[in-house]
């Protein structure tokens, strides 16, 4: 199957600077992502991505930033 068709279903996953994506659900996830429950087509799991990953910056730069704010 391929990633354009509309046969092909998806799994919405999640790395650990919690970037979101998209994974067939044929293939083994890459190393370094986790599913996060949600599949179905590949504009379902866009449209839930869209609605969950509000801060687009990687987690490792929001602490960062956090931790910089409490210094000052």
């Amino acid at each position: 199957m391929s990633w354009d068709s509309p046969d092909t279903r998806f799994h919405v996953v999640i790395n650990e600077e919690e970037q979101y994506s998209i994974w067939p659900d044929h293939k083994p996830l890459p190393a370094g992502w986790q599913a996060v429950g949600v599949s179905g087509t590949r504009d379902e799991c866009l449209a839930h991505i869209e609605t969950v990953w509000t801060d687009m910056r990687p987690l490792s730069l929001r602490r960062a930033l956090e931790a910089a704010g409490r210094m000052t």
